[in-house]
């Protein structure tokens, strides 16, 4: 047989697709919204990341950043630092500031020099508008909008540091190194570095960093990444903390790079889900389109030929619908910054991002082939008399060759998901769990057809008819059990986690905190400190610790020097941790293995550790562990291991040392104190009187910001999985629009011989009641699983959803999805019978 052109079949093509577009609208739907959100979430990630980067040596303050704590730099180190270019130097310290009308409150306080900043510029605000401004004068503080709005302060007006006052020269309108000084408890406020000395906020053991921000001639910036693993190496006992541009804010960084990647797994799963509702569509409008198929190979069309047709038609909306979806994810971060656009660490312009477009359009490609290979390949290669046979006769299994196309396809999309992330086994593990509950519900749609055939017959007409709509011929069912499954899953998972995050943080969490932490407290005024708590709130609870931070050099026998990477999971190698001696046993931990010091041990150096590092690092007790307080090693044999309840929210350390190691080293005291609410404005006020370099801590505060932060974190998964849903509806309208032919063909017999429309209406209710029910158990069982692993093993908190808030979110879910299936049943009950039983 002659293969018919490609112009002809484009033109039959064409022509039928005009005619037909209406039966498509699901498949565009579907890859529409699965490639809008990949897109979407691609973009934001590549925005945001890309603006950091753009802007590392602003962020940073230089090209270069060495950074110490509790210290400043020596003659020698300054001299290295200016071998190698300009050196701007800070100084940054938490410090409450006091004055105007309101409490005292904690605040960043940045002592900078006279080149401060290096690259951007300091604004403030003024009546007609932003000006640069320089640093400020002498006796002068330049304020955050935040600090001056809770003190009640403008220009000209006063504000206290430890024992220094000063003069209010601006509200600052922009900090250049803001996003990369890292996370902050309060808001900024900048002083010149000759008037530090002033506040008396620096004694020994007093927890500062200094900052050496450096800037290169232009002939050493191409070697940056080799010089700073150098500076790394060969300072590292010294406490150097070296970063440079290409990382100014690797929290920032990191944490969008590992948001971003979440939610684009979940914009895969959207994908994946709207496949199923691409492969429904299509099936349903090649099942419309039986006659026309059948007349094609009757008038001699070629298997080929027909499969040529309809993956024109077919290409041709899936090409329009992936085009569309990638306007709408390019255009989406540009309208989502506008509405988060404070609340981000820096302000991308918009621009294009090909790479996640890119993506996003081979994903779209991809799931349509993959859902739309068997449907149209059974269509080419089934013959006239069974395409007509096809409405009460099931499809025989794909062929071999079928099975391997498809198959190829779905590795490419895995292999596509899995290249283009940064831990391909975290993103694998999670595309496995979504296959894995795709795979459980698909055998529970099977499941429920083979027992929907094998019940025996009840006595009531309509029920019968229910059962026997779910293992019909061209029953639908697998497919409404994969959709009706999917959503309810996701009103499950969905409301398990935001339940659990808002047991975490609202119950659980301030229930055993402490109202305020207290730092910077002189080892000496111990005594001085729990008099002037309790005489300002009497029946406050005080608990004060030593407070000294330390660097570890090298655990067992290998030095961290020599580390070429840094483990990902050996997180307490990357810089200075808080670190502690004690006696007894601290609250809140308890032994896991080796034993306690005596009270008056005063042998060899040993210390306690957190069991999780442990075990991270291969240590175990009797093991060595070096670690670099105030420039001095100390090489301590571990006692003894300790799991630590980190939910107290009290003083904990990750490294305990008996007294006779580290008492002798400079340190101040942190105190945690308990105490009522009405009580907390008084006892700060009397502790900054009497240790004006104190820094009180609201604890209410901080769990304020940590809930804000989860609730955009929760809000931004939500928004991902509202896409999800969305799919998974058009999924569920896909399964019961692909058996609307067979069961309008059902719906007119039955009218014919007596069924009233009510009766009709009743069978399908119970079709999707019997279905809604039994998926409500699975969709729970599996929600709550997904759930229980994000909050458990990603976000590591305690498992607390509020099961009356789930059960009535799964209610409200069921409801949703059976509304949804019966309005897609709804034309059935209107079809004309001469019409319908023409076109079967």
């Amino acid at each position: 047989m002659t293969p018919v052109a490609l112009s002809t079949l484009w033109r039959i093509a064409r022509r039928d697709l005009s005619a037909s577009f209406r039966g498509l609208r699901l498949l565009f739907l579907c890859l529409f919204l699965g490639v809008a959100a990949l897109a979407a979430i691609g973009s934001l990630t590549a925005a945001i990341t890309g603006e950091l980067t753009r802007k590392g040596r602003e962020l940073l303050g230089g090209d270069i950043e060495i950074a110490l704590t509790q210290r400043y730099a020596t003659n020698a180190e300054k001299q290295v630092m200016a071998d190698l270019g300009r050196v701007s130097e800070t100084v940054r310290l938490r410090a409450m500031a006091r004055g105007g009308s309101g409490p005292p409150m904690l605040a960043e306080l940045k002592a900078v020099d006279d080149v401060y900043p290096l690259y951007g510029s300091l604004t403030v605000q003024s009546p007609s508008g932003v000006r640069p401004a320089p640093r400020p004068g002498p006796g002068q503080v330049l304020v955050e909008q935040g600090l001056a709005e809770r003190l009640g302060v403008g220009p000209g007006s006063v504000v206290g540091f430890g024992r220094a006052e000063f003069r209010v020269a601006g509200v600052l309108d922009n900090e250049p190194d803001r996003v990369g000084e890292g996370f902050s408890l309060g808001p900024a406020a900048l002083i010149r570095l000759e008037d530090l000395p002033a506040t008396g906020l620096i004694q020994p053991g007093s927890l500062f960093q200094s900052k050496y921000r450096v800037r290169l001639p232009d002939d050493r910036t191409g070697r940056l990444d080799r010089l700073s693993e150098s500076l790394k190496r060969e300072h590292r006992e010294a406490g150097w903390q070296v970063r440079d541009h290409s990382r100014a804010a690797p929290g920032a960084s990191g944490f969008f790079e590992s948001m971003g990647q979440f939610l684009g797994l979940i914009g895969l799963a959207a994908l994946v889900i709207a496949g199923i509702g691409v492969s429904n569509g299509v099936t349903g409008y090649l099942s419309a389109r039986r006659g026309s198929i059948a007349t094609l190979k009757v008038l001699g069309a070629s298997g080929r030929d027909i499969a040529g047709i309809y993956l024109l038609q077919l290409g041709v909306v899936a090409v329009a619908a992936i085009l569309t979806g990638l306007a709408a994810g390019a255009a989406a971060p540009s309208a989502i910054l506008s509405l988060i656009g404070d609340r981000l660490p820096v302000k991308p312009e918009f621009s294009l991002h090909p790479a996640p477009l890119l993506i996003a359009a081979a994903q779209g490609l991809l799931i349509a082939f993959i859902f739309t290979w068997l449907p149209l390949s059974r269509a080419g290669s089934t013959p006239p008399a069974a395409i007509w046979r096809a409405a009460i006769e099931p499809s025989g299994p794909p062929s071999r060759r079928d099975v391997l196309v498809v198959g190829a396809a779905v590795l490419l999309s895995v292999g596509l998901a899995l290249g283009t992330a940064d831990r391909p086994l975290y993103s694998a593990s999670i595309l496995a769990a979504a296959a894995g509950a795709l795979l459980l519900l698909l055998g529970v749609g099977i499941g429920v057809k083979a027992l929907a055939r094998r019940l025996p017959r009840p006595a009531s007409p309509l029920l019968r008819l229910a059962i026997s709509n779910l293992h019909r011929p061209g029953a639908q069912t697998p497919a409404l059990v994969i959709a009706m499954g999917l959503s309810l899953t996701l009103f499950v998972l969905i409301a398990a986690i935001q339940t659990s995050l808002d047991a975490e943080i609202a119950r659980s969490v301030p229930a055993r905190a402490p109202a305020q932490f207290v730092l910077d407290v002189p080892s000496g005024g111990a005594e001085t400190f729990r008099k002037v708590v309790r005489d300002a709130a009497p029946g406050a609870q005080v608990d004060l610790v030593p407070a000294l931070r330390g660097m570890i050099t090298a655990y067992g026998d290998q030095k961290v020097r020599d580390l070429k990477v840094i483990p990902r999971e050996a997180w307490v190698l990357r810089g200075e941790r808080g670190v502690t001696y004690a006696a007894d046993l601290p609250a809140g931990s308890r032994i896991m293995a080796g034993e306690w010091w005596p009270r008056d041990y005063a042998g060899p150096p040993l210390v306690s550790l957190d069991d999780e590092v442990a075990a991270d690092l291969g240590l175990g007790v009797g093991d060595m562990l070096t670690v670099s307080v105030l420039g001095r090693e100390i090489a301590a044999r571990i006692a003894s291991l300790r799991r630590i309840d980190w939910d107290t929210m009290g003083f904990n350390y990750l490294m305990v040392f008996p007294p006779s190691t580290l008492a002798g080293a400079p340190h101040t005291l942190a105190g945690a104190v308990n105490l009522p609410p009405e009580r907390e404005t008084a006892a700060a006020r009397a502790i900054l009187a009497a240790f004006p370099g104190a820094s009180v801590i609201s604890v209410r505060e901080v769990l304020g910001q940590a809930r804000t932060l989860l609730d955009q974190m929760a809000l931004a998964v939500l928004a991902a999985a509202s896409v999800t849903l969305l799919a998974g509806m058009a999924v569920l309208t896909g399964a019961v629009a692909a058996a609307r032919q067979s069961r309008t063909y059902d719906a007119v017999v039955l009218k014919t011989l007596g069924a009233t429309r009510g009766q009709l209406l009743a069978v399908q209710a119970l079709e999707y009641g019997l279905l809604g029910l039994l998926l409500g158990a699975v969709a729970l069982a599996i929600g709550l699983g997904g759930a229980w692993w994000i909050i458990v093993q990603v976000f590591e908190f305690t498992w607390a959803p509020d099961w009356g808030r789930v059960l009535a979110t799964l209610g409200a879910g069921l409801t949703v999805t059976l509304v949804l299936s019966l309005a897609g049943a709804l034309p059935i009950l209107s079809a004309r019978p001469a019409s319908a039983l023409r076109s079967v």
